[in-house]
């Protein structure tokens, strides 16, 4: 399992959370996310033979939300 925090611009409401959380949770290979709304962190556990690390961070982009660094 890999682990990834995706640095995100600015979450403005509770809705973006749940916005964010689903989207990821139905990609194959998702195992958890953790959006943290204050931080604008989104924090993914995934099997990197399944899923990738761009695959994660376009989705996000596709949702409207900006991606300033993956750590």
């Amino acid at each position: 399992m890999k682990k990834n925090t995706l640095q995100l611009d600015t979450l403005t409401c509770p809705s973006c959370v749940l916005k964010i959380e689903s989207a990821l949770k139905r990609l194959d290979g998702v195992e958890s996310v953790d959006v943290l709304f204050n931080a604008s962190k989104v924090k993914v556990q995934y099997d990197e033979s399944r899923q990738s690390t761009d695959s994660l961070k376009s989705t996000v982009t596709a949702l409207g939300y900006d991606v300033l660094a993956v750590k």
